[in-house]
């Protein structure tokens, strides 16, 4: 079967009653299809307010001290609030997915690197986070580890099956749950714990084992990929200005939720080897506190980790979808089974070195698409469509190996945002060179 092109893929504006929604796989949103901007906002609200950023956030908080781990936890937020929001603006203004994005960015063939890349990678988040549910459960309850993360995956699959509506609702239940459970969380920690001593929390060593660069490139590295992806979400906004503003509601609301509510309770000392699971309050709810909470704890888990997986794996079965001319419901399955059977393979295991590799490569992923489609985007029109474009990959790299030598060798500065940076100059140097070269010899 041939791959059709995007560009003459017919779909369905408005979904017959008795149809789901379409997804708009392979074409812009059209603007009667968008969404309000409370519905988008709901999708990236309830997405980064997870129990698995609040780990990051204890983690930093631990190995840093409470005020320069919450200096890095908020500077990391606001990096994402512009990063994401710039991605988001363009997206509102053309209902245009990553895909599309990256399509005219890096190349009509070219493309495939880049959304496969960051297709897999979340689908990646998605077995991470289906195996933590079971292992989660598994910890606290004793439940049989492996059978509840098939059941997990079969209702994240579900969940995503029914699209971006079915998010937005998600979303808007999984946030407000965290609040609760995370303010529950403070209380019980309170009693057997002064809060007021967090402030003066220096971390494990003094807070000297993690540099400050290191640590926003840690935060960061939690939603650098779906943040890339971002296009995703908030193409179903009316227009730029409120896809910036469902952004923000993500970066830095949301996530800063979740990274201070596990930094708070690892610094009044409530948490055991922080410095190795960070924020994972979830111990303390169920540690022989009744019988409604341990219900309330196992509903929040599903819940929780459910909005986290359902948001990754549609951005996988987005791509894919995209990438083999298939439809965003099939790929939801055909991923989420794969991505089950790697949360059963024990894919969680591996969380920080796994955050090591997506600060280094997606950041300067991100930061060609910001030069591309914001900084040079007049240029964006009558431009002839090529099938690879070089200059794209050739920054893409330099901002890669940018990060790459950051964190090998200079630790005090963030290898996420310097590759992010460098990967943005150097495509806007290579495009100068390559006009006045196409200038010069015509």
């Amino acid at each position: 079967m041939t791959r059709q092109d995007p560009a003459v893929v017919a779909e369905p504006a408005q979904a017959t009653s008795h149809e789901l929604d379409p997804e708009f796989e392979h074409t812009a949103v059209p603007q009667e299809s968008r969404k309000s901007l409370l519905t988008v906002s709901a999708v990236w609200f309830g997405f980064p307010m997870i129990l698995t950023n609040a780990v990051p956030g204890g983690v930093v908080v631990a190995l840093m001290g409470f005020w320069h781990g919450l200096a890095a936890i908020l500077t990391a937020n606001l990096v994402m609030l512009v990063y994401v929001g710039l991605l988001s603006h363009r997206a509102g203004s053309t209902g245009e997915s990553f895909s599309l994005q990256a399509t005219k960015t890096f190349g009509k063939v070219g493309y495939v690197v880049a959304a496969g890349f960051l297709a897999t990678v979340v689908v990646g988040w998605f077995a991470f986070n289906t195996g933590a549910t079971g292992a989660t459960l598994h910890q606290a309850f004793g439940w049989h580890e492996k059978l509840v993360a098939v059941v997990a995956g079969v209702v994240f699959i579900a969940i995503t099956f029914l699209g971006i509506r079915a998010l937005s609702w998600l979303g808007a239940v999984a946030a407000p749950l965290f609040i609760v459970v995370g303010i529950i969380a403070l209380v019980i920690v309170a009693r057997d714990h002064s809060l007021t001593a967090v402030f003066d929390y220096k971390g494990v060593g003094g807070g000297a084992a993690l540099t400050f660069g290191a640590a926003v490139s840690l935060i960061m590295a939690t939603f650098a990929d779906s943040g890339t992806m971002t296009a995703d979400f908030t193409r179903w906004s009316k227009n730029g200005r409120e896809a910036v503003i469902a952004t923000a509601t993500a970066f830095p609301v949301a996530s800063l939720v979740a990274q201070i509510t596990g930094g708070v309770i690892v610094a009044a000392g409530a948490i055991a080897s922080a410095q190795t699971v960070g924020g994972n309050f979830l111990p303390i709810l169920t540690s022989g506190h009744g019988a409604v909470l341990s219900v309330l704890a196992a509903i929040f888990v599903f819940v929780n980790l459910g909005s986290v997986c359902s948001h990754c794996l549609y951005n996988g079965a987005l791509s894919w979808s995209h990438l083999t001319g298939s439809k965003m419901r099939v790929m939801t399955i055909v991923l989420g089974v794969i991505g089950t059977v790697a949360a059963l393979a024990g894919v969680w295991n591996h969380f920080l070195d796994w955050l090591v590799v997506l600060s280094v490569f997606v950041p300067p992923l991100g930061g060609v698409l910001i030069a591309d489609q914001v900084v040079l985007r007049g240029k964006l029109e009558g431009r002839v469509a090529s099938a690879v474009r070089p200059t794209a990959f050739a920054a893409w790299a330099v901002g890669a190996a940018a990060g790459g030598l950051v964190h090998w060798y200079a630790p005090q500065f963030s290898d996420a945002v310097s590759g992010l940076v460098v990967a943005l100059i150097a495509y806007v140097a290579f495009e100068g060179i390559s006009t006045r070269n196409a200038t010069a010899t015509s």
